[in-house]
């Protein structure tokens, strides 16, 4: 059985026996120097609650690539495990609520969708002879389609009893990390004790060989991929048990990480070598690099960059130890291999607990009388929010203000991460923008715990308790968005609507005000609705599809700006003229465009008002004042007539 595990040069002593240790434990070696920057670098790093954080946030990106490892092993690769976990995730919350079904038996149906898709995996690469590449990005599509269609492209809330799963034990243990131990367990038992795990190594090294010798490769193959459908499935559960809902849009992404995860773990995506503690570590040190950008407040954009260059130093690690003279042999599952591996942990082990110890007097008698206060953002890549961040940020600056804003990108968990490390990092206020309002409730419920007010910011936070809401109101601007497009054709005319990202408060609420508005112009038809997630280039994309099916229409309602802008696009000369296009936000790109006359109205919001006024009383919350509950920010139809007296 072929594993990462590196033969030593005999003889090595001294100063070649700790080069050859720390080659041979890269992945390791990487981690403490990890855990010893960050605790350098911040302060709020070596605190109890942020390392448990950071157990918590590793979690389900490891139980995915524990899955994964078992495919990676084998020489394959699974792109679809992370639309596999929202998609189990979403059978067990639909299954629960509206099925009725008994929790029980729902988290088996849930276990069991994540099963069957890994079988169709394997199925279409054994007996299919699609490439895994190919066979996995198409289940990656079907299992995200699969989760909209049954969720109706709405969180649908988790029972009780499952969402316990994102709690804590005895008040201090998270559950995720438990779970995350256990899988690991698992996947250590099944590589290193069994003969599908042996099976895996011997088709990773050479397929050919390992069929010639009377493995039934093509089963080995289901089986192999059914496993890593089987760990995706627990992995959806234990994080929409964190979100206390299903999001279909959840683990977006989440496929990539679990890849990462294994190869700088030591891995080889050309098979044959690869281990449990490996992955662990792997995902442990995307954990920590996340967790300690964002105490530092490095932009989510940046981000990406590092662990970019962290994977691809990983895979040079492994080129230069292999030219080092390392090359790898069979498991050694022997009394005295083992016993090396563990004093190789031990030591770990002893590194980090001194590393410990010395971070904690270096930041001991650091002290600031500077308020601090986190912003975190559903997304930086639409002009509104970055309008709400410039307005925030001014008003820090004016107030003396310690401020960090962190990116969530449109994903719910990744800002339920951001949250929890603000919690932890001694803030004296939160702002949050919720990607979803249901999904922010369990983080801002720690804050709550923790005695942190927060504020919400354009979307209010469900089942949590906020300080404040500053908000413009979503529903009455769909309302006017509906009119303001009704009495421009005259109450009567066939439309299409933009919608935005599926399973965000947002477009549900911006959707809902629509329909709602339309109801007083029966004359109005709308023939059709189409997601563009919020993007220009959807909208463009999605609007020249629907001018095919629909060429006679007469208007078009965006849920967004930056979805109208594409539609005008797609429009050309008929945008402004025989079209008549609404959009929502008010941005400045968008307004351009009712000046031009190509776009008649937009329903403008304030986002720079809605920044400032968020850390207004963001400020006086942590100073233990009294700030009104609801700090309702007016919208404005925005047209060619009142265009230039509105100042945003």
């Amino acid at each position: 059985m072929a594993t990462d595990t590196l033969k030593s040069t005999a003889g090595a002593g001294g100063a070649a026996g700790v080069r050859r240790l720390l080659l041979d434990n890269g992945a390791l070696t990487a981690l403490i120097v990890l855990v010893i920057a960050m605790s350098a670098l911040s302060g709020d790093f070596l605190t109890t609650d942020n390392l448990l954080n950071i157990g918590v946030q590793a979690a389900v990106t490891a139980i995915l690539a524990f899955g994964v490892t078992f495919v990676i092993v084998s020489a394959g690769i699974d792109l679809s495990v992370g639309s596999v976990a929202a998609l189990s995730a979403t059978v067990l919350a639909w299954s629960a609520t509206s099925a009725g079904v008994p929790v029980a038996i729902a988290v088996i149906l849930a276990i069991a969708t994540g099963l069957a898709a890994g079988l169709v995996n394997g199925v279409l690469i054994s007996y299919g002879k699609l490439p895994p590449f190919i066979a996995t990005l198409a289940m990656l599509s079907v299992g995200r389609g699969l989760s909209l269609v049954i969720s109706q492209g709405s969180p649908i809330a988790f029972p009780n009893s499952v969402s316990h799963l994102g709690d804590t034990l005895g008040g201090w243990l998270p559950v995720p990390v438990l779970v995350m131990v256990v899988m690991g367990l698992i996947t250590a038992f099944v590589l290193g004790r069994t003969y599908i795990g042996r099976s895996m190594y011997a088709i990773g090294g050479n397929e050919e060989a390992a069929r010639l010798s009377g493995l039934r490769v093509k089963k080995q193959k289901i089986a192999i991929y059914a496993l890593s459908g089987l760990f995706a499935a627990a992995a959806g559960i234990v994080l929409a048990a964190r979100l206390s809902s299903a999001q279909p849009q959840a683990a977006n992404g989440y496929e990539l990480d679990a890849i990462a995860a294994v190869v700088i773990g030591g891995a080889s995506l050309a098979g044959g070598t690869g281990k449990a503690s490996g992955t662990l570590i792997g995902a442990l040190i995307l954990a920590v690099l996340r967790n300690g950008l964002n105490l530092l407040s490095v932009s989510a954009f940046w981000q990406q960059v590092v662990i970019g260059v962290v994977i691809a130093l990983a895979v040079l690690l492994d080129t230069v130890r292999r030219k080092a003279g390392a090359t790898p042999v069979a498991a050694d599952t022997s009394p005295g291999g083992r016993g090396r591996q563990t004093l190789t942990y031990a030591l770990a082990a002893v590194v980090a607990v001194a590393v410990v110890g010395g971070m904690s007097f270096l930041h001991g008698g650091s002290s600031s009388t500077t308020p601090k206060v986190g912003l975190s953002l559903s997304t930086l890549n639409n002009p509104f929010f970055v309008q709400i961040k410039q307005g925030a940020q001014a008003e820090a600056k004016k107030l003396g203000v310690d401020l960090t804003v962190t990116d969530a990108q449109n994903d719910a968990s990744q800002q339920a991460n951001q949250l929890q490390n603000f919690t932890s990092s001694g803030l004296g206020a939160i702002v949050v923008n919720p990607v979803d309002s249901d999904a922010a409730g369990p983080a801002v419920r720690a804050a709550n715990k923790a005695g942190v007010p927060v504020v919400g910011v354009d979307r209010g936070v469900n089942n949590a308790k906020t300080a404040a809401l500053v908000a413009s109101d979503n529903v009455e601007g769909g309302k006017l968005g509906a009119k303001a497009l009704a009495e421009k054709l005259g109450g009567k005319g066939r439309i299409v609507i933009l919608q935005g990202l599926a399973g965000t408060s947002a477009s549900r609420e911006r959707g809902a005000g629509f329909a709602e508005g339309l109801k007083a112009y029966p004359g109005i038809q709308v023939v059709a609705e189409q997601p563009a997630d919020f993007d220009r280039t959807k909208g463009l994309d999605v609007m020249t599809n629907l001018l095919q099916a629909h060429p006679d229409i007469q208007g078009v309602f965006a849920e967004n700006d930056e979805m109208a802008l594409g539609a005008i696009k797609a429009l050309g000369s008929k945008a402004g003229k025989s079209v008549q296009v609404v959009g929502f936000d008010g941005e400045p790109d968008g307004l351009a465009a009712v000046k031009a006359g190509t776009l008649y109205a937009s329903v403008a919001q304030q986002p720079s008002q809605l920044g400032r006024i968020a850390i207004d009383n963001a400020l006086q919350a942590a100073q233990g004042k009294k700030v009104d509950e609801t700090v309702m920010v007016p919208v404005k139809v925005v047209t060619k007539e009142n265009v230039a007296g509105f100042t945003g």
